[in-house]
């Protein structure tokens, strides 16, 4: 082992040194590091051991932990600390009597002990209000199909992509191909592609003996997709092939700004949607799917997670008795904001439009159009909100290894 280089991580990312440890102290539980721009930073010797880069405790082919806590003889504790002359912290514990190294850039990253949140977005959420004047953040990703890979190019449209997707829930690409399944190769660019009943890839167009209101030429209102899942899918990609039409325009509002304008005018019709577990169904000729979820759901921290209404997908309410009238008052609420303009973004597709959306937050519609004046196609898909996040933080990675590649 060389204490001239920098450790490995117990990870495959790229952590920047930008502040040097200049001094540690330690006692047999805890090492307390002092960093170069002042601070302070207190790591317990259990969460060191734990997360210690070595082949003891982490896989090296796939950096996955090995380590089983409980086989170690006692509690980890710390005989000796130091800074190493890479830079690094050196631990020894007992009473393996093991010297594991740690990363300073991976540790400063890590620090919970001055971490305000640990938990903080990739990308901080901003609601937003619609109105006639706003439209979706828009990219040109003419092209994207003829990058490579994870290239430099394909990351200048990716990146912005994600980023308002995570931010705003919504992104509008332009300039794309409008070959039919063209969609499916643009998707695979963030992640897999979720099938449903309706398909690895769904046509949105009427269609005679249509098995959703989507495949009619009727207007649709505010809802999500498929809350009839247990799991409802995170994102939504609409691809406009053709469109030709008159009317048809499409809306999308933001869910969590519609929620909290209701915790904030109607609190009492607030608490009874994150309360009263609606029935969600899709009863059709060949499948039936049905969920019982609250329409607003709150995270464990009491955040915003998902919404979940489509007035055309909630079968009959089965709740208590006395909780009945309290729901569809503060449901007939709900259902008046959604029609208050000031939260829809109005807008016509072009063919090689694309929509990406998170659909566990955004709502969509469609005005009412004449099917017999043209032709309106659109295909569609779901993934997850996963497949955003993860592709996100492997562009940042890159951008991060990019970085250290330069300054070395």
């Amino acid at each position: 082992m060389s204490l001239n280089k920098l450790p490995l991580t117990p990870d495959y990312d790229a952590w920047p040194i930008d502040t040097d440890i200049a001094d540690v102290s330690f006692t047999p539980r805890l090492v307390t590091v002092r960093w170069s721009d002042g601070r302070f930073s207190r790591y317990h010797s259990i969460w060191l051991r734990e997360n210690a880069p070595d082949e003891t405790t982490v896989n090296p082919a796939t950096r996955e932990r090995i380590l089983d806590l409980s086989t170690l003889a006692a509690w980890p504790e710390i005989d000796a600390a130091k800074i190493d002359a890479a830079g690094a912290l050196c631990v020894t514990f007992a009473p393996e009597n093991r010297r594991l190294r740690f990363h300073p850039g991976w540790l400063r990253a890590h620090d919970y002990d001055n971490a305000t949140d640990s938990e903080t977005p990739l990308v901080p959420m901003n609601t937003w209000l619609g109105g006639p004047e706003v439209a979706p953040d828009t990219l040109d990703a003419s092209g994207l199909l003829d990058t490579a890979p994870d290239s430099d190019a394909e990351e200048a449209i990716l990146a912005p992509t994600l980023e308002s997707v995570l931010c705003k829930g919504l992104v509008r690409l332009r300039g794309l191909p409008t070959e039919p399944g063209s969609l499916e190769s643009i998707a695979r660019r963030i992640g897999p592609v979720r099938p449903t009943n309706f398909g690895q890839l769904f046509n949105v167009k009427a269609k005679p003996d249509p098995d959703s209101n989507a495949y009619t030429s009727l207007a649709l209102p505010p809802h999500v997709d498929l809350p009839t899942r247990e799991y409802h899918p995170g994102l939504q990609m609409l691809h406009c092939l053709e469109n030709s039409v008159e009317d048809g325009q499409a809306v999308m509002m933001d869910g969590f700004a519609v929620a909290e304008a209701l915790r904030d005018r109607h609190p009492e019709a607030w608490a009874t949607l994150t309360r009263v577990r609606w029935c969600y169904a899709n009863t059709a000729r060949t499948t039936d799917y049905v969920w019982f979820e609250p329409m607003i759901r709150l995270d464990a921290r009491g955040e915003l997670l998902e919404v979940r209404i489509a007035d055309f997908l909630r079968g009959p309410l089965q709740t208590a008795f006395e909780d009945v009238e309290p729901a569809y008052e503060a449901l007939m609420i709900l259902q008046r904001l959604l029609r208050d303009p000031a939260f829809a973004i109005r807008f016509t597709y072009r063919p090689g439009d694309l929509v990406i959306f998170d659909n566990r937050r955004l709502l969509h519609a469609r005005d009412a159009f004449e099917d017999s004046t043209g032709h309106r196609w659109l295909q569609g898909c779901y993934m997850e909100r996963d497949e955003v996040r993860s592709r996100y933080r492997m562009i940042q990675r890159a951008r991060r290894q990019r970085q250290l590649t330069a300054e070395t």
